[in-house]
C-alpha cells in the first residue's frame, strides 16, 4: 500500500512497472496542456480518459462535459470510472483565460470565469474522491499558473482565479493527507498554447507581442505544453509519491529569478 508508509513504493519504482495499470481523468483533455498531459500519461503507461466539451478519440477515453454542470460532472466521472475500471489520478486542468484591469471585467464575466476555473475544479474532485479513496495509490494534480504568485498586467481576473487554485491545492492536500490522497499543482509560466496564440492573433502586432511575452521569461522563450505536461505526469506519478501541498513552477524562471539587464 502506497499510502502506509510508502514501503511498497521503491520497489514499484525500482521496477518502472508503476505506471502501468493506474487510470487517470484528465479535464480539458482536448487540446493545449490538457491533452499534452494526456498524452504523456498514456506514454507512461496510464490509462486515459479526457473529459472536455470537445474531448479527444483514441488512444483515450473521451468524454464530453462542460465543468460547470455539477450534474454532467458528476455522470461523467462516474463514466470514466467505470471505462476505465477505476480512478486513480484526476489532472485537473480545465479552464478559460480572461484579459483587463479590475475595471474591465463585468461581474458576469468574473462568475463564468471563477465558475470554470475554481469551481469547476472543485466539482470534479469532489466527484472523484470516492473513487480515489478506493485506490491504493491516489494523486490530483490541479493546473495553476504564475499568474498566481506574481502581479501580470491585465490579467486581473485570471490571476484571481489561481490564486485560489494555488489556496484550495493546499487545503486540498491538507484534508486529504490522511487518506493517502496526495494533492499539487503545476504553475506555467506563459506557455506556447491555443489560448495564447488566440491573443497573439489579436494583437496589433503579433510578433512584437510575443517578442514582448519570451522576454518576459528569463529562459527568453514562452514555455511549451510538453514541458508542463512532463511536470504534471511527475507529480501524478509514483516517483512523487512524498510530494504533497506542492506548486511546482514550469516557467522558464519567471518567479525565482531576478536578472540583471542585458548588456
Amino acid at each position: 500500500m502506497f499510502r502506509e508508509d510508502g514501503a511498497g513504493l521503491e520497489a514499484v519504482v525500482s521496477s518502472g512497472e508503476g505506471w502501468a495499470g493506474l487510470k487517470a481523468v484528465v479535464t480539458g483533455g482536448g487540446s493545449g496542456i490538457g491533452l499534452a498531459a494526456a498524452r504523456a500519461l498514456v506514454a507512461r503507461g496510464m490509462s486515459v480518459a479526457c473529459l472536455d466539451l470537445k474531448p479527444p478519440g483514441e488512444p483515450f477515453v473521451g468524454i464530453t462535459v462542460d465543468v460547470t454542470d455539477d450534474a454532467a460532472v458528476r455522470a461523467a466521472v462516474a463514466q470514466a470510472a467505470e471505462r476505465l475500471g477505476g480512478i486513480d489520478v484526476l489532472i485537473n486542468n480545465a479552464g478559460i483565460g480572461a484579459q483587463g484591469t479590475v475595471e474591465d471585467n463585468p461581474d458576469s464575466e468574473w462568475r463564468h470565469v471563477f465558475d470554470v476555473n475554481v469551481l469547476g475544479m472543485v466539482r470534479v474532485a469532489r466527484a472523484t474522491l470516492p473513487y480515489l479513496r478506493r485506490s491504493q495509490y491516489a494523486s490530483i494534480v490541479n493546473t495553476c499558473s504564475i499568474a498566481a504568485t506574481a502581479g501580470l498586467p491585465h490579467r486581473a481576473l485570471y490571476s484571481a482565479t489561481k490564486g485560489a487554485v494555488l489556496s484550495l491545492t493546499l487545503a486540498m492536500a491538507a484534508d486529504h493527507v490522511r487518506e493517502g490522497i496526495r494533492v499539487n499543482c503545476v504553475n506555467p509560466g506563459t506557455a506556447d498554447t491555443p489560448w495564447v496564440a488566440r491573443l497573439l492573433d489579436a494583437a496589433d502586432d503579433p510578433e512584437a507581442e510575443r517578442q514582448a511575452l519570451n522576454a518576459r521569461q528569463p529562459m527568453g522563450r514562452l514555455v511549451s505544453a510538453e514541458e508542463v505536461a512532463a511536470a504534471i505526469a511527475y507529480l501524478a506519478g509514483p516517483e512523487a509519491g512524498a510530494t504533497t501541498g506542492t506548486a511546482l513552477a514550469v516557467d522558464g524562471g519567471m518567479q525565482g529569478l531576478r536578472l540583471r539587464p542585458p548588456g
